[in-house]
């Protein structure tokens, strides 16, 4: 494969990814701004388990900075790029839309431009669900209309998909979009329900059930998603400009995700059910038909194993998560 560029190497996705592609004997270059939307010492921990090995560089920039961006193509020559670094969050946006101007427009625009100036061979990134917006046709398909985004995280995910087409049409760049829905698992995010909402029942705090629960996630498990971009950097059977779901196929209510969580955990949740907040969708379920045909994709992992997974580490990295919750105490 060559040297590989991954974008957000020390956020959840991309650090597993960027793990495995190491494990594989892969030369990787990781990127990462290390900003404080969550604490920045989870993503240095996983940064610490990467450096272990001898064929990861890592790099402390930001793509905002054009000219540290094209000092990093002409410093390692990356063949392929996977770009996961994005200003993450659907509430997030409707509080800071500023910082998704510049980290998911700005920034692509910045990688994406010095991708074609270098003849890079794939560019493969990571685009979400949420472009699907309030679509009611079940399951998401990529050929779907996404025209209706309903927060600003989903149009500038959807503005990618769109400037990605247009390097592909102009200068025959292949561009790989993933739409991933719901990642969990170790390591994750803590601004995802499956980490807040175990941390609140461990905590005997409440929890905001929005949409008085009757919200359904496609929730995927990290292990499939990794698989899955695996399979868009190396497959040859991809056409010049691809959009392809990566989802686990089995959406879940949300008061089953929490009653597995409870259960886990050997605690009930204090629920608080609340209408549905701005910017959310009441549902969320991938046709995974093209990911199974290009690349062989195939999710395995129950939510109930995924989760179990999920609450076991968190369980045994205690003063990790202590810092996660110390500071997130701080910034509300």
């Amino acid at each position: 494969m060559g040297t590989v560029l991954i974008t957000g190497s020390a956020g959840f996705i991309g650090f597993f990814v960027a793990s495995s592609l190491l494990e594989s004997g892969e030369t990787v270059i990781g990127i990462d701004n290390f900003n404080s939307y969550y604490t920045p010492e989870l993503k240095r921990a996983r940064t610490d388990i990467l450096r272990n090995y001898t064929n990861f560089v890592p790099l402390e920039m930001d793509l905002v900075e054009r000219d540290a961006v094209k000092s990093c193509f002409a410093k390692y020559s990356p063949e392929i790029v996977f770009h996961s670094a994005a200003q993450a969050g659907v509430r997030h946006s409707l509080k800071n839309p500023h910082a998704y101007q510049q980290s998911n427009l700005e920034g692509f625009i910045n990688l994406i431009e010095e991708a074609k100036q270098t003849g890079i061979k794939r560019f493969v990134y990571a685009s979400s669900s949420s472009v699907y917006g309030g679509n009611t046709k079940m399951p998401y398909a990529e050929d779907d209309p996404v025209n209706t985004p309903v927060s600003l995280y989903a149009a500038t995910k959807r503005a990618n998909e769109l400037i990605a087409y247009t390097y592909t049409h102009l200068w025959n760049l292949q561009t790989i979009g993933l739409r991933f829905f719901t990642v969990y698992g170790p390591w994750g995010r803590p601004d995802m329900a499956y980490w807040s909402f175990l941390e609140a029942i461990l905590h005997d705090e409440p929890i905001k059930v929005f949409n008085f629960g009757k919200n359904r996630r496609d929730f995927t498990y990290i292990d499939e998603i990794v698989s899955g971009v695996i399979a868009a950097l190396r497959s040859d059977r991809l056409e010049p400009y691809e959009i392809i779901n990566l989802g686990n196929n089995t959406p879940v209510e949300l008061m089953e995700f929490i009653e597995l969580l409870e259960s886990f955990a050997g605690k009930k949740a204090i629920k608080e059910m609340v209408p549905p907040q701005p910017g959310d969708v009441v549902a969320t379920y991938a046709d995974i038909t093209r990911a199974q045909s290009k690349l062989d994709f195939q999710p395995r992992t129950a939510l109930k194993e995924g989760l179990e997974r999920f609450v076991s580490w968190y369980l045994e990295n205690r003063d990790l998560v202590r810092k996660v919750r110390e500071f997130r105490r701080q910034n509300k």
